[in-house]
């Protein structure tokens, strides 16, 4: 097997451990705050991840410290509407579908904070997502639920944090900006958990396991191996197989949750995940029929 296999592998493993975090997020905050678990999760995932990169984090300057923490900031954020969207919402696979429409939301903030004019490709795309979503939104009389809005503003939130940490991520290694960004979200979810939740006086047991595999598999090891994987293979490579993780989260709401779609929804699905096929293998199918 070759690097650029091996590499292709390990991300098709990524998202099936991103996947899973969903369905270990789910029942993890059926005993637990919802803000309080994202907040114990990514505090206790970060400090897993400090002795991989605490060398490189003490040679970094106050300012870029400052910087990462700011990007941190926008992923708390995203991290904290997603549970609240997952708390409140009856489709795991429809949300995930939702989340996934972040990596066309990116190319607008990058136009709008850095001057970057979206490719070609991307306003081809765009109108099948819109076209899902207002399928998505048909069975609900043309309105969007309240778990839908809160999807979308996740996933905008997501998008403005994907841009910022591409910035970042030039003037820092990966896994400390990684490790940084996991603890200060786990701070902000502590922080909201303490301002806004009570804590029930007993948790059951198997709760304290949904969130020992959420910290440990599906954000520690997930983080660890996207980072892998990504180093040895092209972005395109991965970004065409990180479309699969709302495809793995259909399926395991679909086994562990019994979870059906009605046709539109499938057809509003089906349109998101075209869009995002067209937006992200687009680029690289047409480079391929050029020279062969």
């Amino acid at each position: 097997m070759t690097n650029n296999h091996r590499a292709d592998f390990i991300l098709v493993i990524t998202t099936m451990l991103a996947s899973a975090g969903w369905i270990f997020s789910k029942e993890a905050i059926q005993g637990l705050p919802s803000f309080g678990f994202i907040g114990l999760r990514f505090i206790l995932a970060s400090l897993l991840l400090l002795p991989l990169c605490y060398r490189s984090l003490l040679k970094v300057d106050r300012v870029t410290l400052f910087g990462s923490a700011t990007v941190g900031c926008f992923l708390g954020s995203a991290i904290l509407i997603w549970i609240h969207a997952i708390a409140v919402s009856e489709s795991l696979g429809e949300g995930a579908f939702i989340m996934s429409l972040s990596m066309l939301f990116v190319p607008i903030f990058a136009w709008l904070f850095f001057k970057s004019k979206p490719p070609r490709i991307f306003w081809f795309s765009l109108p099948f997502a819109i076209l899902g979503l207002s399928f998505l939104s048909q069975g609900n009389s043309w309105t969007f639920s309240g778990s839908q809005i809160w999807f979308v503003l996740a996933a905008v939130m997501l998008a403005i944090q994907f841009n910022l940490n591409s910035h970042f991520s030039q003037k820092i290694p990966t896994l400390v900006l990684t490790c940084i960004q996991l603890f200060v979200t786990g701070i902000l979810g502590i922080l909201v958990s303490t301002l806004t939740e009570t804590w029930p006086q007993q948790i059951e047991p198997q709760i304290w396991g949904w969130l020992t595999m959420s910290i440990l598999i599906a954000t520690s090891l997930r983080y660890v191996l996207q980072t892998a994987g990504q180093k040895n293979t092209t972005t395109s490579n991965a970004a065409i197989i990180m479309i699969l993780e709302p495809m793995w989260t259909v399926v395991l709401s679909m086994i562990w949750y019994g979870e059906r779609m009605d046709l539109t929804k499938l057809i509003g699905c089906s349109l998101i995940l075209f869009s995002l096929f067209i937006y992200r293998a687009g680029p690289l199918l047409l480079s391929r029929i050029k020279s062969s």
